[in-house]
């Protein structure tokens, strides 16, 4: 009798426990689609996705017919595992229309597209007000004239604190653990981490060195950058499953709760 796979630290590619405990590519180009039509864009045939690392939005993306993606990482080897990942996800046409770019998301210039995204709190890596501006404002001039920039962000008050949040999944636990926080300037260090069910564990598994940046703060250097509106879509709450929804509604106030995850939706 075979003996039963078990999921282990040493047999875990980091990138897909990643991918499932803290991504939803279906949901995010589903997100994409309904921004384009909320706001009149016309139909988005061209991303970019900055700090792309594995690009698996990006590889979701040009599954759709006659639909590019640019997908842009600092990291040369993240590309490298973004690419063998695309080959075994997508067919060889789709692959044709997916741009693997090693370069700086801060000054990088490409074909202009219909949409830049800026997920998973990526570019918190700007930790100074003027680089954060720098960065927008080249995403504004690579966009086209309809374009649309989206971006996320979290907050509450456990967002100042140190802690670690476990999630359990099937074969494994996703940790989240906020190391260390500095009030002075906002800086802010985190890690993830995977426990096993053998008992095993993979720490710090992805390392995260930012700025805990404000809501304010953010619309007010997107308009910095030029963008005529900034818009705040906060995810909604399942009251009779009494947890966080899958859905976002656009707000222009919200309760002050422990915590939130909020998308930031910019036109150019």
């Amino acid at each position: 009798m075979k003996r039963k796979y078990q999921l282990t630290a040493k047999n875990a590619d980091i990138y897909d426990l990643y991918e499932q405990s803290v991504q939803s590519v279906e949901f995010e180009v589903e997100f994409i689609n309904k921004m384009f039509k909320r706001y009149n864009r016309g139909i988005c045939l061209d991303i970019r996705e900055d700090f792309c690392s594995s690009a698996f939005i990006s590889t979701e993306w040009v599954k759709a017919k006659n639909k590019n993606a640019y997908a842009v990482d600092i990291d040369k080897s993240a590309l490298k595992i973004a690419h063998e990942k695309a080959k075994n996800r997508i067919s060889k046409e789709q692959l044709n229309r997916l741009f693997l770019i090693k370069g700086n998301s801060l000054n990088v210039k490409l074909k202009k597209v219909n949409c830049i995204l800026a997920t998973n709190f990526s570019y918190w890596v700007f930790k100074e007000r003027e680089s954060l501006k720098k960065y927008f404002f080249n995403t504004y001039n690579n966009l086209k004239k309809n374009g649309i920039f989206i971006l996320d962000a979290f907050g509450g008050y456990e967002a100042h604190q140190e802690l670690e949040e476990k999630t359990k999944h099937k074969n494994f636990t996703y940790v989240w653990d906020q190391s260390s926080f500095n009030p002075i300037n906002n800086d802010l260090t985190c890690y993830i981490h995977f426990e096993f069910n053998d008992g095993s564990k993979i720490n710090k598994a992805f390392k995260y060195d930012w700025r805990l940046w404000s809501l304010p703060e953010i619309t007010e250097c997107l308009k910095a950058a030029g963008f005529k509106q900034v818009d705040i879509y906060m995810q909604g709450w399942d009251k009779k499953k009494d947890e966080e929804s899958d859905k976002f509604y656009c707000v222009k106030k919200c309760d002050a709760d422990a915590g939130w995850i909020a998308y930031i939706v910019a036109l150019r």
